[in-house]
């Protein structure tokens, strides 16, 4: 199942904010609309949507078993009713990084950046999924996608820090951070 976020002027998330952190910015845009289908989903016309990103949800990689199952007991799906709050965060990592072996990656991923185990804290109040679309063509490798209700808006903020410090993000070369309200 293929999952596109289109910037544009409708959609029913409002953007509260779009900023790179790293590298290229996108293209301004007021709302959101997120599109799953059995294929990447075409843009609409040109004056209606701004940028259009397209990933997949696949298996997880990088994890051990006893990760994933702690991962699955705790994790909350997403499109809950409280959670109005989002972050899209696309990222695309260096030359460098997929340069390295999986177990060299899997090394920097957990063993020294503690990305599973620093995030599982934060688990169920941000929901979380990700999209992998470096094989698709697309201007990004992953599209990471978070929910959460407003009154966790400052515990996101404490994980999104937490990630962005550690040895896995010196490899990042282009990150853009949208945040969104959803609109009802």
């Amino acid at each position: 199942m293929f999952t596109t976020f289109r910037g544009g002027q409708s959609g029913g998330w409002r953007v509260s904010l779009l900023a790179p952190v790293t590298g290229e910015p996108l293209a301004p845009t007021p709302a959101l609309a997120v599109v799953r289908a059995e294929s990447i989903a075409l843009p609409l016309l040109p004056s209606q949507t701004s940028w259009r990103l397209a990933g997949v949800a696949s298996h997880v990689r990088y994890v051990e078993r006893g990760e994933m199952q702690a991962l699955t007991a705790a994790q909350a799906g997403l499109g809950r009713r409280e959670a109005t709050c989002a972050a899209l965060i696309p990222i695309r990592k260096s030359p460098a990084w997929w340069e390295l072996t999986q177990e060299a990656r899997r090394q920097i991923f957990e063993d020294k950046s503690h990305h599973i185990a620093s995030s599982m804290k934060y688990l169920p109040a941000i929901a979380r999924q990700l999209y992998h679309c470096r094989d698709l063509g697309e201007p990004f490798d992953f599209l990471t996608w978070f929910e959460y209700a407003p009154e966790h808006a400052t515990m996101f903020e404490e994980l999104v820090g937490l990630l962005r410090a550690t040895e896995e993000w010196t490899y990042v070369e282009r990150e853009v951070d949208v945040r969104m309200v959803r609109e009802d």
